[in-house]
């Protein structure tokens, strides 16, 4: 009976282990958004585009915020500066289909005083908001 009891214990602390272990490699460390790159972008016509352009960017390294206005033709990224430039940025969005340029480059701070908005909002879905492209 208590060797029964040991096994058992000595099975749920290796399935406890084996958990924090999976759910350890897992999590995704933000990038700290120092600094937001304003892109031009050219070829948006729908929410599936800007779908397309948050995938490209959503898991690059040093993107930690990306906000896709397809009515306006930007995308904003919030990013660490220490970790990607604003040009591999633009790249990226090209790289997905879409010609980008770089309007601006600001801290958060400044694109809060001009805007009112927090870019360090994280990833947000965009789209064109007429429902179109089936988006959700």
């Amino acid at each position: 009976m208590f060797r029964t009891k040991n096994i058992v214990n000595m099975l749920l602390i290796l399935a406890a282990v084996v958990v924090v272990g999976i759910l350890a490699f897992s999590v995704r460390l933000e990038a700290s958004v120092n600094s937001v790159a304003v892109l031009r972008t050219q070829g948006m016509t729908c929410g599936s585009c800007a779908l397309r352009i948050e995938d490209a960017l959503k898991g690059a390294k040093g993107v930690s915020s990306v906000q896709v206005n397809v009515n306006d033709g930007q995308v904003v990224v919030g990013y660490d500066s220490s970790l990607v430039k604003p040009e591999a940025i633009a790249e990226q969005v090209t790289g997905s289909g879409y010609g980008s340029s770089i309007i601006q480059v600001l801290t958060p701070e400044e694109y809060a005083s001009l805007t009112g908005k927090n870019i360090a909002a994280g990833i947000r879905k965009g789209g064109c908001g007429k429902g179109c492209c089936g988006t959700k």
